[in-house]
């Protein structure tokens, strides 16, 4: 809703009423906010990769990825590639982002949305996962239980 406001000038020491102008509409942007019950836990998605996530405060997550691209040789033997990277993302709203693989590829950038009780998660750049391995996709939380974590490098 558009609302008029008087527009008010102070001439000769006496406050006048000049002219109404019409202010914009302000609509409020309420930014998502996820809780650590909302974050922490074991998300996979249906290929079998995985994200395990921690809230540990201050706008901080611990996440570590297991990756797997499933594929078949010509003679038809099942076979697989496999990625894994870790790190602290960093969260605002319901959305972080981190890169796994640090100075090694600063074009590396994975982005966690928490939304619905999903994890939707986008990958820029190719991040050294392995061949066809990426960590983009729809997670769905298997398990909201503190996971545990290797120790970081």
């Amino acid at each position: 809703m558009r609302s008029f406001a008087p527009l008010m000038a102070v001439l000769a020491g006496w406050l006048t009423l000049s002219t109404c102008v019409l202010l914009p509409e302000v609509t409020a942007n309420p930014q998502t906010i996820v809780t650590a019950a909302q974050v922490n836990g074991t998300w996979r998605r249906k290929d079998g990769s995985a994200l395990k996530v921690l809230a540990l405060g201050r706008q901080r997550l611990r996440v570590a990825f297991d990756g797997v691209y499933a594929y078949r040789l010509p003679d038809g033997t099942p076979t697989a590639n496999i990625g894994t990277g870790d790190g602290i993302a960093f969260i605002e709203g319901d959305t972080a982002t981190f890169n796994p693989m640090g100075d090694d590829d600063p074009e590396c950038q994975i982005t966690l949305r928490f939304t619905g009780g999903r994890l939707v998660v986008t990958q820029d750049g190719v991040c050294g996962f392995g061949h066809n391995v990426t960590a983009a996709g729809l997670y769905r939380r298997i398990s909201a239980t503190k996971p545990k974590f290797d120790p970081l490098p």
